[in-house]
């Protein structure tokens, strides 16, 4: 009963927030100081463009993991009215071309899950010695 309410709320978040999925846990430093590991993101997705300045999480072809990272750099194409991004974790000396796959040099929207719309931060504190 516990699991299928769980997942009754899950699918319900999913239909709200128009992402795929509207809750995620940063896990890495990449984006300190804005947001530690363990800091959890509420995220939505529209139809709006995607500009310069905005936290989302997106995934890589090939790698399970999304990742939360800044756009640094939006490409409008004019003719396809589609917008190409480049992303950033804010912690990092350089954009996240490194990460994409190999010859890729922008995100499309496909690649993106959600926009970061709040956040909570993590309660739970790791040392490392």
């Amino acid at each position: 009963m516990i699991v299928t309410s769980a997942l009754i709320i899950w699918k319900a978040l999913m239909c709200i927030t128009g992402s795929e999925s509207p809750v995620v846990v940063v896990l890495s430093e990449s984006m300190e100081p804005g947001f530690k590991r363990g800091d959890i993101l509420f995220l939505h997705m529209n139809r709006d463009p995607i500009r310069a300045g905005e936290i989302v999480v997106f995934n890589v072809d090939g790698r399970e993991i999304p990742i939360v990272h800044r756009v640094i750099m939006v490409h409008d194409r004019k003719d396809t009215g589609e917008v190409d991004v480049l992303t950033k974790g804010d912690k990092n000396d350089v954009d996240d071309r490194l990460l994409y796959v190999h010859g890729q040099l922008w995100l499309q929207r496909h690649h993106v899950m959600g926009r970061a719309v709040g956040y909570s931060i993590s309660f739970s504190y790791t040392s490392s010695t």
